[in-house]
């Protein structure tokens, strides 16, 4: 009674403990795109009380007067900044003391940074994840790719730490009265404090050479000579991003390169900070309040919206192009391997990068509605073209980009339908920017984007409700940004027209103001139906334990499967997740912040493939991590496309029962064993399922006997224990000598005759020394005879691992456990037992999220197989 007591108040804590932290996280995801949201609407307001006496035709007049000599510079500035970027890996290579060609860092830098420039996250860090999956895939292993991040990240500040403090330094600046900073503010002490920082770091390099315990891992210090490397290529990547931007400055007032430079660093790290995607608004606004001293008017607006197009959305075009081309390549050449390096590349990065871009483009179409078209064109398009069309066009290209913009997040999660629904808004919208304007720049960027698009079909092929998946606090702040952006924009180009009801009804050529104000109206309203959908669409939490409808319909589904590791979801200790058809499901318990799935899902593959990412968003919603446990190696690429990590734990033994014998010198042993435990008069028995129960007594004193001798508990999750509702789903082979009952197996038969199994295996403790042999022999023996392929005899902890140099460290300190374990666990024993019979084997794998979370899930875990912390402490 106290034992129960005490371990309901036990779970109860645990699941308010959970709650409060999912609800701790759910907080954090929320008040970060609100900061985000505020910034960005804070600096529209200081961008608009700066540039409210400036006409739009004065903007776009601006634009022509940028010479194609300033241009040039820029993108080569731009892509000498790309180079150096892709320098901070090439000596993060030499820092962990590996090597990869040139031209796959290159690869895997530009892609990384074309995508992080444009979130809202420090590009470092954003880019972390693309560079764990491609040099994943290249034989890093995870705690080498964070070595690799880390270093990237210490360069990147030390260059602005370095640049920044010579720049405030040499060059006090003036700031503005705007920012309402203290009087007699200088940032000369801020230099001198950035100098000193960077020399403390070349000091440690210096003189430390053990490894420093930063959070519990071991940090090794670059040698000076690296340190000095790092600090020259990020002070050259700053340099040549401040000169992309200068070159497209007017210089009729004199502007000294050293004060720019300052400036730029104080914008560039304001924009990160406030986490708008690629500083958006922020950094532009904080550039035109302090150049406002040296150089002001359109010109200055012209040359960072020129910047912005060349240094973030051009790299993000072309990074999205190379990846549809290099997915057509994979198609065409038939690299189908998962550990093909292109493969992995085209299927993480694939779905990012096309949400991104399309993304943009949905953008591009809004402030493209926003913003008047060309005098000439329209006029010259007015003679050909019905007014109507025209009018039409206009309204439909701003729907088309907020629909854009909402479906980026459906590629995001590879669905199908945005998928489709993209290309055709894509192709809608060239037609409409052609019609609406001759805009043709704007149509080949969108006929761009449609062709990477295009050629990224594989990628997109979840067939779900579009509505049912979950989206991010932070992608409804990104859409309301741009949103709002293109409305103040409108606004501001307009305002000096009179507003009045009569205002919506014009209809004229040159009406560009009653068009943008009938535009924003369809972009709003698409914006607000699809968030009254979502508000409406029904809300579905976690399962919990799982009902006899529901265990009815999982034993349904077990008896068709062939996997017989679908017998475990009838244990009941899981909660289970089905697909819309109820024909497929997958099995998993919740431990901490671990949502552990049991193996693969159970059905078809393409519902199996759905019920995963339904998983993964379950996971996302309260806060969790997705783990699959026991993962077979031919659906390792369904969870790698999901961004998870693989690591292998094990080896599963499976014996095909078409070539099993006794016969052969090899099987001497086991010969021996069944010939004597025959003639001593022992006998195995199948019972079917409608003979079990009157057994359940007689079996209970079995197990309760072994659990005794063992001095053990039961087990869960992975393995069988003793309940008699579940014995009752499967036929039992029992061991019997003159009636009496020795031992005994539960048998798990799968469908088709595929594959046959047992789980729960208790004996006496005066049961003779070979039972078990004996009982296995006997089951494969009936079971090749009933036509059954395989028997599957479970899998061998740590089995397979070797300890490599080059091995990631989780694979050497299994292989270490495993060689030098045996005081804990019976690893080799048990490898060396299997063996006995012959067994073809096959990897198995824990997959988990990118991080550090390993160690945290393996705990979680353990707990969930002992039966809490007191199994994980005891046998």
């Amino acid at each position: 009674m106290w034992g129960k007591a005490v371990g309901g108040l036990t779970v109860e804590a645990d699941k308010e403990q959970r709650i409060s932290a999912n609800t701790a996280r759910k907080i954090k995801t929320i008040i970060a795109p609100l900061v985000a949201l505020t910034l960005f609407l804070l600096a529209i307001m200081i961008l608009h009380r700066i540039v409210a006496h400036y006409h739009v035709a004065q903007i776009r007049k601006a634009f022509h007067t940028i010479a194609p000599p300033q241009l040039l510079l820029c993108c080569a500035f731009s892509c000498l900044s790309y180079l150096a970027l892709s320098i901070y890996d090439f000596l993060a290579w030499r820092y962990i003391d590996r090597q990869l060609s040139y031209p796959k860092i290159l690869l895997t830098s530009f892609l990384s940074y074309a995508f992080a420039n444009n979130t809202g996250s420090l590009a470092i860090i954003a880019s972390g994840t693309v560079r764990y999956r491609l040099y994943g895939g290249w034989g890093l292993s995870g705690e080498e790719v964070g070595r690799i991040m880390g270093f990237c990240l210490v360069t990147f500040w030390l260059g602005f730490l370095c640049l920044g403090g010579w720049a405030f330094v040499l060059e006090p600046l003036s700031l503005p009265p705007e920012l309402h900073l203290p009087e007699h503010f200088s940032v000369m002490p801020v230099g001198i404090l950035f100098l000193a920082m960077v020399a403390v770091y070349l000091l440690a390099c210096l003189f430390i050479k053990k490894p420093l315990l930063i959070r519990g891992v071991e940090v090794f210090l670059p040698r000076p000579a690296l340190a000095l490397g790092q600090i020259a290529v990020a002070v050259a990547d700053f340099l040549f991003i401040c000169a992309a931007l200068y070159v497209l400055l007017p210089h009729s007032d004199p502007l000294p390169f050293a004060v720019f430079v300052g400036l730029y660093l104080l914008a560039l790290i304001a924009g990160l900070i406030s986490n708008v995607p690629g500083g958006l608004g922020v950094f532009e606004s904080l550039m035109v309040l302090m150049l406002a001293p040296f150089t002001a008017g359109p010109p200055v607006i012209a040359a960072l919206l020129v910047f912005r197009g060349i240094y973030y959305l051009l790299p993000l075009g072309l990074a999205a192009l190379l990846l549809g081309g290099m997915e057509l390549h994979r198609r065409r050449s038939g690299l189908v391997r998962l550990a093909t390096g292109l493969n992995r590349v085209t299927s993480m990065l694939v779905p990012q990068i096309m949400a991104l871009a399309t993304f943009a483009a949905g953008a591009v179409l809004l402030f493209s509605g926003t913003m008047p078209a060309e005098g000439s064109r329209l006029a010259w398009l007015g003679e050909i073209v019905p007014l109507p069309v025209v009018e039409l066009s206009h309204f439909f290209g701003s729907v088309a980009g907020m629909g854009l913009l909402i479906l980026a997040a459906g590629l995001r999660q590879r669905l199908d339908m945005a998928y489709f629904l993209s290309l055709i808004l894509l192709a809608a919208g060239i037609l409409f920017s052609l019609l609406k304007g001759l805009d043709y720049e704007e149509a080949v960027w969108l006929a761009a984007m449609l062709f990477a698009l295009y050629s990224s079909r594989s990628q997109f092929y979840r067939r779900t409700s579009f509505f049912a998946e979950p989206f991010s606090a932070g992608w409804f702040a990104a859409v309301f940004i741009v949103l709002s952006g293109s409305i103040w924009l409108g606004f501001f180009v307009y305002r000096h027209d009179s507003y009045a009801n009569e205002l919506w009804w014009r209809f004229a050529l040159h009406g560009d103001a009653p068009r943008f104000l009938r535009a924003t109206v369809g972009a709003v309203a698409v914006m607000l139906a699809f968030a009254v959908i979502r508000l409406f669409r029904p809300y579905q939490p976690p399962s919990a334990a799982p009902t006899a409808e529901e265990l009815a319909e999982v034993a349904a589904l077990c008896r068709r499967s062939t996997n017989t590791t679908a017998c475990l979801a009838l244990l009941g200790d899981k909660s289970f997740l089905f697909s819309d058809s109820r024909d497929a499901f997958l099995m998993y318990a919740v431990k901490g912040r671990s949502w552990i799935v049991m193996g693969n899902p159970i059905g078809p593959e393409l519902e199996a493939d759905e019920l995963v990412w339904r998983f993964r968003s379950l996971c996302d919603t309260y806060g969790g991590w997705p783990v699959f446990y026991e993962v077979g190696k031919n659906h390792l690429a369904r969870y790698i496309d999901l961004g998870l990590n693989a690591v292998k734990i094990g080896e599963e033994g499976r014996v095909p029962l078409a070539n099993f014998t006794l016969a052969g010198s090899g099987k001497r042993t086991l010969r021996y064993i069944h010939n004597r435990l025959t003639k001593e008069g022992y006998v195995v028995d199948i019972i079917s399922v409608e003979g079990v129960q009157p057994l359940l007594p007689e079996m209970k004193a079995v197990s309760a006997a072994w659990l005794a001798n063992k001095n053990t508990q039961e087990k869960g999750f992975s393995l069988g224990f003793f309940d008699e509702k579940y014995l009752s789903h499967f036929p039992v082979a029992v061991v019997r000598k003159e009636g009496r009952m020795l031992a005994f197996a539960n048998l798990w038969p799968g469908a088709e005759q595929h594959e046959l199994s047992i789980d729960l295996m208790r004996y006496l403790p005066e049961a003779p020394q070979g039972i078990m042999d004996f009982l296995f022999i006997e089951i494969m023996l009936q079971g090749r005879e009933l036509g059954y392929q395989w028997f599957r005899l479970g899998m061998a902890p740590l089995a397979g691992l070797e300890y490599r140099r080059i091995s990631p460290l989780w694979s050497n300190i299994g292989a270490f456990v495993y060689r030098h374990g045996e005081h804990f666990y019976n690893f080799k024993g048990l490898r060396e037992y299997k063996d006995k019979f012959d067994p073809v084997w096959e990897p198995r794998y824990l997959v988990f999220p990118a991080g550090y979370h390993l160690p945290v899930i393996f705990a979680n875990l353990t707990s969930l197989i002992s039966g809490g912390l007191k199994g994980v402490l005891t046998k």
